[in-house]
Parts: C-alpha cells; structure tokens; sequence
C-alpha cells in the first residue's frame, strides 16, 4: 500500500531534472552596453582610436585648419589704393619676401636667436640634470625639482619683465658687469633678449634631459666600468648615446617657443625677429598676406627642425 501511494504521488511532485533546467526568470540576452564594452575589450585599438577621436578632431579643427586658411590667405593681396585684400590668387608676396634683404635677415636673427638659446640651454640643462639624477640625494631632488618649476608658475609677462629691469640701463647686471671692467650697454638689446629667452625656456629644457638621465640603468654604468671603461669614457659612449633622444626633445621646445615669440622682442629688445613682424604687419601695417606668407617661413624652418630631430630619436623621449 505504501509502495502504490508513493506511485501515485510521485508524477504530481517536480522532477529535479525539471528544476535544474527551468530558464531563469528575468534572464535576456546581454544589452547593447555590454555587447560594446565587451567588443572594445578585444579590441584595444579600438577603444584607443575611440578615445582619441574628440581630442585629434579639436585639434584638426583648430590647428590644421586654420593653418590651410593661413596657407591660402598667403596667396592673397593688398590693394594699396583701397588698402583692401583682393582674393587675387598669386605668388607676390613669396617674390617680395625672396628678392627683399630685410626679410631674409629678420629670419636669419630669428633662427639664429632661436639655436644660440637653444644650444646655451642644454648647456645648463645637462649638469643639472645629471646632478638630480645621479648625484642628488631625494630630499636636495625634491627641492631643485621645484626650483626649476616654480618659475612656471607665475605669469609668463612677469617673469618677462623681471629681465626688462635686470638687463636695463645701469641695471643690477650692467653693474655687475662693471666691477669686471665689462662695459656693455645690455638695455634693449639682441643680448638682452637672448638672456630673457634663455631664463624662460630653460624649465622646458632640464626636464626632458632629466627624465632621459633618469632611464639610463645603472647596470650599464656598472658593467662600462667592470670592463675598464674610464669614468670619460663611460660618458661619452654611453651616457651621451642614451640621454641625446632626450637633448633633442628638449631642443624642440626651445627651439620652436624662442622662434614663435614676438612679446619678448618687442618688450626687452628693438630689434625685428619673425613674431614681431608679423604682428606689425597684422597690427599697425593691415597686410594680412605678407603677414600670412612670412609666417610659412618658421613652419617651413620647424618642419625640417622636426625631422632632423626624428632621427635623432627626439620623439622617443617626449
């Protein structure tokens, strides 16, 4: 009787073979969301690309854009009657920046200020950075660390300005000078501008040399030394090879900074350099052509700066 009643009941109770394969409740397939959160995390490069795509087309708007706009404008003329830009297509203005002498000077100045700042700030930038990297202990690294960028934290006319009394006449330099028996009148000066360019771009120069220093191993010092290399010659064949990707990223931004400014020229010195220049031309003089082709000229100067740069490996070390 038992064995009849339990068979009896037995096809009313749920089987477990029921329960287990029942399809949960509430249970859809994956949304839209995860489908692309799962597709960008096998493909990596893609969730780059995505994620690059808004800053890369600011800048394509913004830069490569309006440096087409400044290309074509190059072309155009002023009508010296009307004092009118005439979108007259035409290569006048590239003549007159060609066969006129005082164009090709002012760019001479202007590259030439712009190597002899560069050149005298990686002169300071590499002990300096030598002496943080491997000499320094962390508390002194700490310290000049933020003596080197604290400049930067102040207004770029104020630290400008503090050179325009530095470097004025009878200022605290030309004294100095004076009890060397130097007598040089610095006020307004080419020397007086390369001074101010040199201070204000040299935070820009010890930082990358510094971070190239700091990813020369040590091992490598040690295995020169443990194979008889001299401390001379450790330096020149491999300190110098490895920290030069590093010079030469830092000679970028002097470089290009110095060869774009037109403030400093214009407040420290009086001589004409390309920024100034140009923002007479666009200023007082209105022509906005010659403005425009005189400013292809650093373009051009920075373009081939930049590849004899990369293959210097200046691009490994930004």
């Amino acid at each position: 009787m038992k064995a009849e009643g339990a068979r009896r009941r037995a096809p009313s109770e749920p089987s477990m073979a029921t329960v287990t394969t029942a399809p949960a409740t509430g249970s859809g397939p994956p949304s839209t969301l995860r489908r692309i959160s799962a597709a960008l995390f096998r493909h990596p490069r893609a969730k780059l690309a995505l994620m690059l795509t808004p800053p890369l087309g600011w800048l394509v708007v913004v830069y490569l854009i309006s440096l087409a706009l400044l290309l074509i404008s190059s072309f155009w003329r002023l009508n010296v009657l009307t004092s009118q830009i005439e979108h007259v297509w035409g290569l006048q203005n590239y003549r007159t920046l060609v066969r006129q002498s005082v164009y090709r000077t002012i760019a001479l100045r202007t590259a030439g200020m712009a190597a002899a700042v560069t050149i005298t700030d990686l002169v300071l930038a590499f002990p300096i950075s030598y002496y943080l990297a491997r000499i320094a202990t962390r508390r002194m690294r700490a310290i000049l660390t933020l003596a080197i960028v604290l400049p930067l934290w102040s207004n770029y006319l104020v630290r400008m300005f503090s050179w325009k009394i530095v470097t004025a006449g009878g200022g605290p330099l030309e004294s100095l000078l004076a009890l060397f028996g130097i007598h040089k009148n610095l006020a307004f000066s080419n020397w007086a501008v390369w001074l101010t360019f040199c201070y204000l771009w040299l935070p820009f120069a010890i930082l990358p040399v510094y971070a190239a220093f700091e990813r020369v191993p040590g091992s490598l010092l040690e295995a020169s030394s443990d194979l008889g290399g001299r401390g001379w010659v450790t330096f020149r064949r491999v300190v110098v090879p490895l920290v030069l990707p590093g010079m030469a990223a830092a000679s970028i931004f002097t470089f290009s900074l110095t060869l774009g400014d037109y403030i400093t020229p214009n407040t420290v010195g009086k001589a004409y350099f390309i920024g100034n220049t140009i923002e007479q031309y666009v200023g007082t003089a209105n022509n906005l052509p010659l403005a425009a082709a005189f400013a292809m000229v650093p373009v051009v100067i920075m373009a081939i700066y930049l590849l004899i740069m990369k293959r210097l490996g200046a691009f490994e070390a930004l």
